[in-house]
């Protein structure tokens, strides 16, 4: 087992320098109804069910430095071309890189709206990351728990920890007022009943909670197989 925080500073070496983050595709897809992409490289979870690949396990091997500027001018650009509206770091964790990531959110057009995807573990082991990011008014956060608890959390990450992390995040966003949702990876209807009831005593019931579909590809397959885990994601 690993711990995320540690995994994160390590990733952080091979993966960012100052406002320069590694990237490996930019492409504009339809989730959300229409939106810019720009897929990073590295994060701080092993997740048995991630469809990334080598930009999550050889982030040594793949993409190449952007700054934080490249990145917004590119996605801006597909944005533009597309009619979209909406901009979004997909691929690997963006929180990963702060320096980078306020960056380019203060180089983003207030007339997009930019999706910030993350498993909220940096978020919440630093609150003041969060402070950071509330002064960005065109920012919504999507918190995507790997569990509904710190067991389910582990069973499917292979991390000791960062569930707690991740509710922690949950409450200083809600403590700033900013704009976010939670997105569930959760196989257990019990545990996933007592989620719900601890995000009601914690203030958090309006929040708006989507279950994260795990799609079945032949790597994210063979990967669930070997760790026999795969029956209970069919």
């Amino acid at each position: 087992m690993y711990s995320p925080i540690e995994l994160s500073k390590k990733t952080e070496m091979i993966v960012a320098k100052d406002n320069m983050k590694k990237y490996y595709r930019f492409r504009p897809t339809g989730f959300y109804g229409g939106i810019a992409t720009a897929d990073t490289v590295g994060c701080n979870l092993r997740c048995r069910f991630c469809w990334s690949s080598n930009s999550v396990w050889n982030a040594n091997n793949v993409g190449q430095f952007f700054t934080s500027e490249n990145v917004t001018e590119k996605i801006m650009d597909i944005a533009y071309k597309k009619g979209y509206h909406q901009l979004r770091i997909s691929g690997g964790e963006p929180t990963i890189g702060r320096q980078h990531l306020i960056g380019l959110l203060e180089k983003i057009k207030t007339k997009y709206l930019f999706i910030l995807e993350t498993n909220g573990i940096l978020l919440g082991y630093d609150k003041k990351y969060i402070e950071s990011l509330s002064t960005f008014k065109n920012l919504h956060i999507r918190v995507c728990l790997k569990g509904a608890d710190p067991e389910e959390f582990s069973l499917f990450t292979g991390a000791e920890n960062g569930f707690e992390y991740q509710i922690k995040a949950l409450q200083y966003l809600n403590e700033k007022h900013m704009s976010f949702n939670i997105a569930l990876v959760s196989v257990n209807k019990e545990k996933k009943q007592n989620l719900f009831q601890r995000l009601i005593k914690l203030g958090l019931d309006k929040v708006m909670i989507e279950e994260e579909e795990i799609k079945l590809y032949p790597l994210v397959k063979k990967r669930l197989e070997k760790e026999g885990l795969l029956n209970i994601f069919k």
